[in-house]
């Protein structure tokens, strides 16, 4: 069963329970400033769970694009990836428990095929700190499921991950774990919920790949016995139905309370005004499932074409051990590399490109390591589109744009790994107590853009080790200065909401059109950031702007904030919204509604019509006056603008 067949019947199971289908959010987020990308199916639905009303209804289902970051280190084992589709459905105040168990369990067994005695469910034992109760109604619709199928499902408390390695399975089917393991929010377990986060306990499912294992643990190092949380790469986690229903509350003074004795008691915890299902699957990790004996992600359809032009490149195999975690990691931040650069994180030393950037500079070492020399990432983008373009047209409309950053990528790293490797022996001569300073590790990693595993591996060969925790250190430290930057983003661009970055976000719309009247139509936009400051606004174009078309679009924006137009949103169906004009991010899936922000007394001869989420000021007579302050250069065929107002 391939990757496309597995979303295709998932979208079309829940779909006929009533859901419907909405198209996947960008990998970079549009209205959440906490992070970097959107990691989790939830993040975009986050006002949804909360109580917002979505505007398809109560019952959605969706495959959400993702990223996380905080797993590059972790790919190179049969399962983990940074970029994945995360199979979601979402019940908004509708059913809850019992529904969403019984569904997920129907599709598993009936629609892909599983065998109900080789699944496992985790459940969530409780937090009596937090006043949390046990989910011990998961566990009756469990052994109900399990019973139907002739199945005897014994429950067992394990508690903790640690623990499991002692107790074993125990002829369970059907396991309590602690918060760490069985709590889901954006923040982790309950403590590290920041106030008005939502979470709750949740019900991972386990597939057995190894059923012949038995209570024994099927590598050396992990205990005698296995149990579903196991790391040994027996069982995979292949979802996780999350019931959303409590919400982090700030600390209360209660002298009521025996443990505070009239201190401020601290932060607890709310039902929130609805009860929430977040389903997510690894889409991957279940096609891996459906096709029973492959316990490695990367013998599916998306990576095996990409792992054979490899194998035919470097003339080794995929099945020698020693090279496996090398095509992995080719195969999969190349991969990852593709879709973040379609949602415009292209390379860079900053925010999401940075991280674009970190995949392809590690992949450039293990095609080197695979005896790969010659530029090649570039050659492997195809192969991944192929797999992927009915769903997602847009990389195939940029595929131009996708190879020429990846192999511009790949031409600036070969040539600045010769001279970070003459820095690093120079770095080694001088290293003493046969250590190799975390500091100095990490200047080769930010300055010459050496991984820390290509650190790692050539370290022995001078007789050292790497200080690899004080390396971690100074990569937190600049995580923290990256992560103070990312905070100031916000919808569509925007830092925050004060009166001042609504002005400059009100005023890209009159620049995204005023550039266009001047240098045509095919002026589009490929991203924005805006302070309290000043506004950025990137754009389609292929040559440096002449003076004179820079003041002409200075004076058409003044002249349209001169003449007092208001700024006016209407919510309407997407295809008539794209029968206005209204520009918009062409390629990209968008809802069956939209809105649609107008500069002008009516849609029909609006000055400026777009897509967007908002907000904005309610007239353009409070701008005050445009100015561009700089036009340069990003990439291949974008420009970028900074303006002020004053």
């Amino acid at each position: 069963m391939t990757v496309s067949e597995v979303r295709a019947k998932y979208l079309e199971f829940f779909k006929s329970k009533g859901h419907v289908v909405v198209p996947s959010a960008s990998l970079v987020p549009e209205n959440d400033p906490t992070t970097l990308f959107t990691g989790s199916g939830m993040q975009p639905m986050v006002p949804y769970l909360l109580g917002e009303k979505h505007p398809q209804g109560k019952r959605i289902v969706d495959s959400q694009k993702c990223f996380r970051a905080q797993d590059i280190e972790e790919v190179g084992d049969n399962r983990h990836t940074t970029f994945f589709e995360m199979l979601g459905n979402w019940s908004l105040g509708d059913y809850f428990k019992r529904e969403q168990l019984t569904w997920i369990f129907e599709f598993l067994t009936k629609e892909i095929g599983l065998k109900p005695e080789r699944l496992y469910f985790t459940v969530f034992s409780g937090d009596p700190k937090n006043n949390i109760p046990r989910d011990a109604e998961s566990v009756e619709h469990l052994k109900r499921l399990f019973t139907e199928q002739g199945i005897d499902a014994k429950d067992i408390e394990i508690l903790t991950e640690e623990n499991g390695g002692k107790v074993g399975m125990q002829n369970g089917r059907i396991f309590y774990y602690n918060a760490k393991k069985n709590w889901w929010s954006r923040a982790g377990v309950p403590e590290n919920m920041p106030v008005g986060e939502p979470g709750g306990p949740d019900s991972e499912i386990f597939f057995d790949f190894h059923p012949e294992a038995g209570e024994k643990c099927i590598q050396s190092g992990f205990g005698e016995f296995c149990h579903p949380n196991c790391d040994c790469g027996r069982f995979m986690e292949i979802g996780n139905s999350v019931f959303m229903e409590y919400r982090k509350i700030p600390p209360t003074e209660d002298g009521s309370d025996p443990f505070t004795k009239g201190r401020i008691s601290p932060s607890a915890f709310e039902k929130l005004p609805q009860r929430n299902v977040d389903f997510g699957g690894g889409l991957e990790r279940v096609a891996a499932a459906a096709n029973s004996e492959v316990d490695d992600v990367f013998k599916l359809d998306v990576f095996v074409t990409v792992i054979n032009e490899l194998e035919s490149l470097s003339k080794k195999s995929y099945s020698e051990q020693r090279y496996k975690r090398s095509f992995r990691i080719v195969a999969e931040h190349v991969r990852a590399s593709v879709f973040l650069i379609a949602d415009g994180a292209t390379p860079s030393n900053t925010d999401q490109g940075y991280f674009t950037r970190r995949l392809l500079r590690r992949a450039v070492r293990h095609l080197d390591l695979l005896g790969i020399q010659a530029d090649t990432l570039s050659a492997l983008v195809e192969p991944i589109i192929q797999s992927y373009r009915d769903v997602y047209p847009s990389l195939s409309e940029k595929v131009g744009v996708i190879k020429a950053e990846i192999g511009n990528e790949e031409q600036k790293f070969r040539k600045t790994l010769d001279i970070g490797l003459k820095e690093f022996n120079r770095l080694a001569e001088k290293s003493s107590n046969k250590k190799f300073s975390g500091t100095d590790a990490f200047m080769l990693f930010s300055s010459y853009g050496l991984p820390i595993d290509m650190i790692r591996d050539l370290a022995p060969e001078k007789g050292l080790a790497v200080d690899v925790p004080a390396f971690e250190t100074e990569l937190a430290k600049h995580h923290e200065v990256s992560r103070a930057g990312i905070e100031k983003k916000f919808k569509g661009g925007l830092a925050d909401t004060s009166e001042m970055s609504l002005k400059y976000h009100t005023a890209t719309h009159l620049l995204h059109q005023a550039l266009r009247d001047i240098l045509g139509d095919e002026v589009r936009q490929k991203g924005s950031n805006i302070t309290p400051e000043r506004l950025r606004f990137d754009f389609s174009f292929g040559r440096k702007m002449t003076d004179e078309e820079k003041k002409r679009v200075e004076d058409i924006v003044n002249e349209k904030i001169q003449a007092k137009l208001p700024m006016q949103k209407v919510i309407m169906p997407f295809a008539e919204a794209e029968k206005t004009g209204a520009l918009h991010f062409f390629g990209e899936k968008y809802g069956d509604e939209v809105s649609v922000y107008f500069v002008g007394n009516s849609l029909d001869t609006a000055y400026s019509k777009e897509f967007c989420g908002g907000p904005h000021v309610t007239n353009t007579e409070i701008l005050g006056a445009f100015k561009i302050s700089k036009e340069e250069a990003v990439s291949a065929g974008v420009r970028r603008i900074k303006a002020v107002l004053s």
